[in-house]
């Protein structure tokens, strides 16, 4: 899992969302469907802790265990009320069999080695339990203004300016990323052992409007520009 840009713009990774209310309001609406009653959960890539900040003020879903590899960002995690391990995706430094539930909300992207990724998840999933993922898939729209930005290095590109979002995702954020569709990223969970798939999608309309207002979230993977994914372990 990359640490350094994380490590190096802690603070920028929550400014972002509070320039983009409607957006953080409607991806924490979409995590919440796809979580529904989930028992004892593990954040994985939890960062500043945000998102399960929101979740316990606001829809009452406490999460109170985290893996994060980036200090700078445990550390505001901590402040919001997580016990936050130092580890990654790849090696979670937790007992077999623990949790009912694992979160990977906005982690996949981040991660170079999912076939490991997926393992660990299931391998700390009690049998029965599930995986919740939050992604940017790579065919949205913000994925593939996600991917120009990143190719091009900036947001003021004349091309981009006019169809870029008003308050864009922080260049060195959508650099380190490593886009993949929902489909490719179901495969990898499906050869892990997961079965039993759910879908759901928020950020339906193109990226520049996103903001504009607070979505709920609806079934399918189709026209997301965040989507969540729910998989049961066998």
């Amino acid at each position: 899992m990359a640490t350094l840009n994380f490590d190096a713009h802690a603070e920028k990774y929550d400014g972002w969302f509070m320039k983009n209310p409607n957006v953080l309001a409607s991806e924490v609406l979409l995590i919440r469907r796809a979580l529904g009653d989930p028992g004892r959960t593990l954040s994985v890539g939890c960062g500043s802790g945000l998102f399960e900040w929101i979740l316990q003020r606001d829809h009452g879903i406490t999460i109170r265990h985290g893996v994060e590899p980036a200090p700078a960002m445990a550390r505001i995690a901590e402040r919001r009320g997580l016990s936050v391990e130092i580890g990654t995706a790849e090696d979670v430094p937790f007992e077999d069999a623990g949790f009912d539930t694992v979160l990977l909300n906005g982690t996949p992207a981040y991660l170079k080695d999912l076939v490991k990724a997926f393992r660990e998840a299931h391998r700390v999933l009690r049998p029965g339990g599930h995986i919740v993922i939050g992604d940017v898939p790579a065919s949205s729209s913000y994925g593939m203004l996600y991917q120009m930005a990143g190719l091009i290095g900036t947001w003021d590109d004349p091309r981009l300016r006019k169809i870029a979002p008003r308050d864009p995702y922080p260049v060195p954020f959508v650099q380190e990323a490593n886009w993949r569709t929902t489909e490719e990223i179901s495969e990898i969970l499906h050869a892990v052992g997961f079965r039993d798939f759910g879908y759901a999608q928020t950020l339906t309309t193109h990226a520049r409007f996103s903001n504009d207002a607070v979505e709920e979230p609806v079934e399918g993977y189709d026209r997301g520009g965040y989507v969540a994914i729910r998989a049961r372990k066998e």
